[in-house]
C-alpha cells in the first residue's frame, strides 16, 4: 500500500498546479480517472490570460498569476508560457453600451484595468469587425494567449523531478477516513493519506459524496468552442501585431484568430452533468451568427467545434479549502471559465491553505474569502 502525505485527485490543470506546489514539501500521488491527463476542461479551453476579467477575487488571482507564469517558465524550462494579445471588450447595442460604461468604472484603478476606446480606434486595431457594427470597447492591451499544454506539461514534469507521482487510468472508486487520514481506492491500488486534495474539476461534487463529505453545490456549464473557415484570411491581419481577441461585455460571443482560421464562442452556459462534454450543432450556429453579426466576415462553415464544461458555485469564486467538520479534505474546485489563467497563483494559495502556510504576499485578499465554509453544506 502506498502511503503518501497528500492524495490529489483530478490530473487537469488545478489538480497538476497543486500537486507541484504541495510537493515542494510532501510526497504526492496525482490520481487520474481518465487513461490520459488534462482530457477535459484543460484541453478545450479558449486559453487567454485576461487581467480585470471575472469577480474580484478571480481578478486579484489573475493579475498575481502574470508574473508567475514568466516565473514558472524559467523554473521548469517550459517554453514562453504567454504570448501577447489584447482584448477588446465590445457593446453592440444600448443595454451593452450601458454595461460596459458600468464595467469600466467600477475596474478603473486596477492593474492592467481595461480603458475606454471609441469604436474607430476598436476597429482600427481589430480589421476582423465591419464599420458601424459595435457602439463601445474597451481595451485590455497586457492580455495574452496562454500556452496550455506547456503549462500543464511543466507542472506534471515539475511534480515528478519533486518525487511526486502519477497515476493515470485510475478513477476512485471509494474514499473513507481512516483513522486520522484516507484511504482511497483507485484503479485498482489501495492508497493511505493524511490528506485528500480534491481538485476534479466538474466532478469535484461526486468526489466528496465518495468521501461523504458535503457538496460545494457546484454547477457545470458547457461552453462550445468552433474553428470557423474565413474566406478573406486578410481581414485577420492586424497592424499592430496580433489581431485582439474581440468578447462582446455581456459574453454573448467571443471571437480571436487561430492562424486563417477564427476561434469563435456563443458565450453558452447550458447546465450539464459531469462528462464528457459534446457542443451543440445549435451553439456552434449561434456562434458563427453572432460573430458574423459583428465582422460580415462571410462565416459559413467550420473545421471542428469541441466543448468543455466550466463549474461553478453560487458566487463564482474558487473553492480553496476544507469543510470545519472534515479535515483533510481539501476542495480545490469551482474555477470556471478562468481555471487555466488563476492556476499559477491558486496553487500557491491553495498549497498553503493546505500545509497551514502563510498565504502569498502578492494575493490581495485573505484565503478565508475562498473557504466552503461560505456556504451551506450539501449533504453528501
Amino acid at each position: 500500500m502506498d502511503v503518501p502525505d497528500v492524495v490529489v485527485v483530478g490530473g487537469g490543470i488545478a489538480g497538476a498546479s497543486v500537486a507541484f506546489e504541495l510537493a515542494a514539501s510532501r510526497s504526492v500521488v496525482l490520481l487520474e480517472a481518465e487513461p490520459v491527463l488534462a482530457r477535459h476542461a484543460t484541453a478545450r479551453s479558449a486559453a487567454t490570460w485576461i487581467p480585470g476579467h471575472g469577480v474580484d477575487v478571480v481578478r486579484a488571482l489573475i493579475t498575481a498569476s502574470g508574473p508567475r507564469f514568466l516565473q514558472l517558465a524559467a523554473e521548469l524550462d517550459a517554453p514562453p508560457l504567454l504570448a501577447p494579445r489584447p482584448v477588446l471588450w465590445v457593446a453592440v447595442d444600448a443595454p451593452g453600451e450601458r454595461e460596459l460604461a458600468a464595467l469600466l468604472a467600477e475596474r478603473a484603478g486596477e492593474p492592467d484595468a481595461p480603458v475606454p476606446v471609441e469604436p474607430a480606434e476598436a476597429r482600427r486595431r481589430c480589421p476582423a469587425l465591419a464599420p458601424g457594427r459595435i457602439r463601445a470597447a474597451g481595451l485590455i492591451e497586457h492580455a495574452a494567449d496562454i500556452d496550455t499544454d506547456a503549462l500543464h506539461q511543466a507542472y506534471v514534469r515539475g511534480l515528478c523531478h519533486r518525487g511526486g507521482q502519477v497515476r493515470t487510468g485510475a478513477p476512485v472508486t471509494a474514499l473513507r477516513r481512516d483513522g486520522i487520514g484516507w484511504r482511497v481506492e483507485a484503479g485498482g491500488e489501495v492508497l493511505a493519506a493524511a490528506a485528500v486534495v480534491d481538485a476534479a474539476g466538474a466532478w469535484a461534487d461526486e468526489v466528496a459524496a465518495l468521501a461523504g463529505v458535503p457538496r460545494l453545490g457546484l454547477v457545470a456549464l458547457r461552453r462550445t468552442i468552433a474553428l470557423a473557415r474565413v474566406p478573406e484570411p486578410s481581414r485577420l491581419r492586424c497592424p499592430d501585431g496580433r489581431l485582439p481577441m474581440v468578447v462582446e461585455v455581456g459574453e454573448g460571443f467571443y471571437f480571436k484568430s487561430e492562424g486563417d482560421d477564427l476561434l469563435v464562442s456563443p458565450g453558452d452556459e447550458t447546465p450539464a452533468e459531469p462528462g464528457d462534454a459534446r457542443p451543440d450543432e445549435r451553439d456552434v450556429a449561434a456562434a458563427l451568427e453572432r460573430v458574423e453579426a459583428v465582422t460580415a466576415l462571410g462565416l459559413r462553415s467550420v473545421r471542428t467545434s469541441w466543448a468543455g464544461l466550466r463549474s461553478f458555485v453560487a458566487d463564482r469564486r474558487p473553492v480553496v479549502g476544507a469543510w470545519p467538520d472534515h479535515p483533510g479534505f481539501w476542495f480545490v474546485a469551482g474555477q470556471g471559465g478562468s481555471g487555466i489563467e488563476t492556476a499559477p497563483a491558486l496553487a500557491a494559495v491553495a498549497a498553503a491553505v493546505i500545509t497551514g502556510c502563510p498565504p502569498p504576499e502578492d494575493v490581495p485578499f485573505a484565503p478565508a474569502a475562498l473557504a466552503p465554509n461560505r456556504f451551506t453544506p450539501t449533504v453528501a
